[in-house]
């Protein structure tokens, strides 16, 4: 089960997918798939969450058996060799047959199947993440792109919402400490919505369950720090942005970073904790 760090663990995005935001069409193949979890692994990745279906706005389901065929190979190489395996679905054959390959987590972009999808988690001893939005991706009108007016206050709301599939999840039997909390930044929700989530991850980290945060290469970071008159970088150019959120989100409670740079976050976070010993290493010192 995940449980709270001092550091946040970092989660390494492999997308075995054609049309995924940043990355479609880099991983199809399974030598490269291996080779590229291999790399964020040595980098500094605890987990490797596994795609077989896009998550971007408007892309359409993915049939069961595709992205069975997809995933499979990847998964249960990468578990034969001890890794830690995420798969990113909402469908409960492909959580299911992925477990039984050797993952230790379902990631589900979406709350409505979470009791069907904790019930298989608890038969096979795994970790569930739930990721807070409102309907499926194939609903949603862009990243970024929803009314300022869609919530009251973004973070109430946001809990408050979660916690109806978590509830649904606790019923099925799944344990308390085998369910993560992802607020689900850019999905359903606007640039203000995702940063001031990214703000107040305090309150949420204060729910009590382990806290999964993904800002990587997100429009969000794009909308925020754009410069006036400029058109927003994209997902490829994010990277700046994409550490300054990592390092906002691990200061405020954040259990585990869902990155695509793993190399580049982990080498931020490396800094951080290098920071925080020495300056506690003078505070001893001086009471010495």
């Amino acid at each position: 089960m995940v449980r709270a760090r001092e550091a946040p663990l970092l989660m390494g995005v492999l997308n075995c997918t054609p049309d995924s935001f940043s990355d479609g069409g880099l991983y199809l193949d399974e030598r490269r798939a291996l080779e590229h979890a291999e790399r964020m692994i040595a980098a500094g990745a605890s987990i490797i969450d596994v795609g077989a279906e896009s998550t971007r706005p408007g892309a359409a389901k993915v049939a069961a058996g595709e992205q069975i065929a997809r995933a499979l190979p990847i998964v249960r190489a990468l578990a034969d060799r001890g890794v830690f395996v995420s798969i990113d679905t909402t469908d409960s054959e492909v959580a299911a047959r992925m477990l039984d390959a050797g993952a230790s987590m379902v990631n589900s972009v979406e709350l409505g199947g979470a009791g069907l999808l904790a019930s298989i988690a608890k038969r096979a001893d795994a970790a569930l993440v739930l990721m807070h939005s409102r309907g499926s991706m194939e609903h949603m009108a862009g990243f970024s792109n929803a009314p300022e007016r869609s919530y009251g206050d973004v973070v109430v709301d946001v809990l408050t919402e979660w916690r109806v599939a978590r509830d649904a999840a606790l019923a099925s039997g799944l344990d308390r400490d085998a369910i993560v909390f992802d607020p689900g930044l850019g999905f359903h929700k606007s640039a203000e919505h995702s940063l001031t989530l990214v703000r107040r991850l305090g309150e949420l980290a204060a729910a009590g369950h382990a806290l999964l945060v993904g800002p990587s290469r997100k429009s969000f970071l794009a909308a925020v720090t754009r410069p006036a008159g400029r058109e927003p970088a994209p997902a490829t150019e994010r990277l700046g942005a994409t550490i300054a959120a990592c390092l906002a989100c691990a200061k405020r409670g954040a259990t585990i970073l869902r990155v695509h740079d793993v190399h580049e976050v982990a080498q931020a976070l490396a800094f951080e904790a290098a920071l925080a010993s020495r300056a506690l290493g003078v505070q001893v010192a001086s009471h010495a």
